[in-house]
């Protein structure tokens, strides 16, 4: 590589060797007498558990890791034989076939918690994924219950029920790891928080540019991993510092992730992640690039205002559980689409619908149908699993993709009128 690009493959390399340290510390948590915490990605509190020194485990990256590293299929097998349904969730399934396989994932053996932390936004499953776990591993677990955002506003209730529900949330913490919270620590740590936020939200925004320099689905998938896994920490800021210089650095040498860019998307639901770098070249062979997506966004809708503020440390924290994309109703999540396909001057949209998912899937037909039918944008769905490999037809897939993206270049070969302008309403966090 010339020496100009002297940061290309820091957002994915960076993350790769941050993730594997974070793991290796975890590993040595009980060696070492120290507190290890379960919770999910979607509206977590990182910061306030690792006031208390708890080491963190995300279920979710777990899966998603068994998933790339294409050993998701058979704990998910394992699972069914346990009992479990074909229709719950891959990522479900894909955990407890690891806790009864020996519970050594693709990254080592994961430590046991001390605490399961169930931060309920938005998917039901969780609910019962815990107390499974809660039930095998004998420990306690703290149910974190997030409001559905149902309106434009937060309701003031919803915010004082979450934000008490922390309160009790520490005293459980204190108790539990003989520590007492440091308030000046939360804050210093939602400080870095806001700060990466920034960062990644500057890297989102990129795509505005035509052509881009960032796919906000294929790429972000790795991008965001910090901030989901280790915010809060100076590791995680300094993550974005440097991910941000290489987004700078393929503006100004106009370098893209598709090489030439011919379509702009907008990409709504999880990618299928034992079959990811298939799936992704089905599109990359056309030139496309997914200027913004939702599931980016599962963790944090930070491009719409959503920040952590240390001087509001645990309101802020409960207006961020409450707003992440699967804990917003199918009304705002479609208002989101409308604006990205809009502001990010997309040509179409992708619907990838997830069996197993229903926090995704759900209502994914009918957003099909109002945006290919009632605003005349050019919509492709498609179907296949995020965890379970049985699920991904790729010659199906292919022909599906390839039939769409003929049509779009079609469309604009022979000039077809473009489709009517979406009206735009605005959400404020």
């Amino acid at each position: 590589m010339a020496d100009e690009y002297r940061y290309q493959g820091t957002g994915r390399n960076l993350q790769k060797d941050m993730l594997g340290d974070w793991f290796q510390r975890l590993s040595q948590a009980p060696a070492r007498g120290e507190p290890v915490a379960y919770l999910f990605i979607s509206g977590n509190i990182a910061e306030l558990l690792s006031n208390f020194g708890f080491h963190l485990v995300y279920p979710e990256v777990t899966a998603l890791q068994c998933g790339i590293k294409k050993t998701a299929g058979n704990f998910i097998l394992k699972a069914e034989e346990l009992g479990y349904s074909p229709d719950v969730c891959g990522y479900v399934k894909n955990d407890i076939g690891l806790l009864h396989s020996g519970n050594a994932s693709p990254m080592g053996k994961l430590p046991p918690p001390t605490l399961l932390v169930c931060n309920y936004s938005g998917c039901r499953t969780y609910v019962k994924w815990f107390e499974a776990l809660a039930e095998f591993y004998k420990a306690p677990l703290f149910m974190l219950d997030v409001p559905y955002r149902r309106d434009d506003e937060i309701d003031p209730g919803d915010l004082a029920y979450v934000t008490g529900q922390m309160n009790e949330l520490i005293a459980l913490c204190e108790k539990l790891t003989g520590k007492r919270f440091d308030i000046d620590r939360f804050r210093a740590d939602l400080a870095d928080t806001a700060k990466a936020e920034e960062y990644w939200v500057r890297i989102l925004e990129s795509a505005r540019r035509v052509p881009s320099p960032f796919d906000s689905y294929f790429e972000a998938v790795f991008f965001m991993a910090p901030l989901y896994t280790l915010r809060g920490s100076p590791d995680c800021l300094r993550y974005y510092e440097a991910a941000w210089r290489e987004i700078e650095e393929r503006i100004a040498h106009g370098i893209g992730p598709a090489g030439e860019e011919r379509f702009r998307v907008v990409v709504e639901g999880p990618p299928p992640w034992p079959h990811f770098r298939a799936f992704w070249e089905m599109f990359q062979r056309w030139g496309v690039v997914a200027v913004a997506s939702t599931y980016s966004k599962v963790g944090g809708l930070f491009d719409q205002g959503v920040r952590h503020d240390p001087a509001r440390p645990l309101e802020s924290m409960a207006e961020y559980c409450m707003n992440c994309y699967t804990n917003w109703n199918l009304g705002l999540r479609r208002d989101l689409i409308r604006r990205y396909l809009e502001d990010y001057r997309a040509d179409g949209l992708v619907i990838h619908s997830v069996k197993s998912c229903r926090s995704f899937s759900v209502g994914q037909a009918d957003t099909r149908e109002v945006f290919s039918n009632e605003y005349g944008i050019p919509t492709l769905f498609i179907e296949s699993d995020l965890a379970d490999p049985r699920y991904f037809s790729a010659a199906q897939l292919r022909n599906r993709i390839d039939a769409f993206f003929e049509g779009l270049a079609h469309r604009k070969l022979t000039g077809a009128a473009p489709a009517r302008p979406l009206p735009v309403l605005e959400v404020r966090p």
